[in-house]
């Protein structure tokens, strides 16, 4: 009696490291993404306690300054694209000086890296608005109160903030980011 024996298949191991490799070569451009992604979550939030930051700083110095809160107002934004100077020393000291600092800061000058000013948020702007007037009749005895905003330009696209302080300056609105908080100047003789 013949046996017969049936050709053996080849290939088949081989097959499977190919289909094994492109999963993995997907698993790793999965990575890759997530990664990306992550990045830029990483500079947005950077970008965020920076803004933080400088709104803290120009609160502090209107409230260290009170008596003189309507010199902070600002008509236009300072920061990236100002006229005023990075080195503040010939500056008179008071609101004119404290602005021209916060100008410096929002255009990055606390750090310096090959001759760039990398200290700030992409494209930072600040301004300062008055919401409501103080009034210090009798028996109204109204707080001044200023609106701090600080504006950048994200790395990606989202609801525009309704803040207008940096409106229309980094292309599409929804690139923009917003922050502010208010400052309430006391009447310390109002009772």
């Amino acid at each position: 009696m013949t046996i017969l024996t049936l050709p053996r298949q080849r290939g088949t191991s081989l097959l499977e490291v190919l289909i094994t490799m492109v999963l993995v070569a997907f698993g790793l451009l999965g990575i890759a993404a997530f990664q990306a992604k992550a990045q830029v979550g990483s500079i947005e939030a950077y970008q965020r306690a920076q803004a933080v930051l400088l709104l803290e700083d120009l609160q502090s110095r209107i409230s260290g300054n009170s008596g003189q809160a309507n010199a902070y107002l600002t008509t236009t934004a300072l920061g990236t694209g100002d006229a005023l100077p990075l080195d503040c020393g010939s500056v008179a000291a008071g609101s004119t000086r404290d602005l021209c600092e916060w100008s410096a800061a929002l255009k990055g000058a606390s750090e310096v890296k090959a001759g760039a000013m990398i200290g700030a948020m992409i494209g930072a702007r600040g301004c300062v608005s008055q919401v409501q007037a103080k009034d210090d009749s009798p028996g109204v005895c109204r707080h001044a109160i200023y609106l701090v905003t600080v504006a950048w330009q994200g790395m990606h696209p989202t609801i525009a903030p309704a803040f207008a302080c940096g409106r229309d300056a980094y292309g599409a609105d929804t690139n923009r980011r917003a922050i502010s908080v208010r400052v309430a100047v006391g009447l310390p003789n109002c009772i």
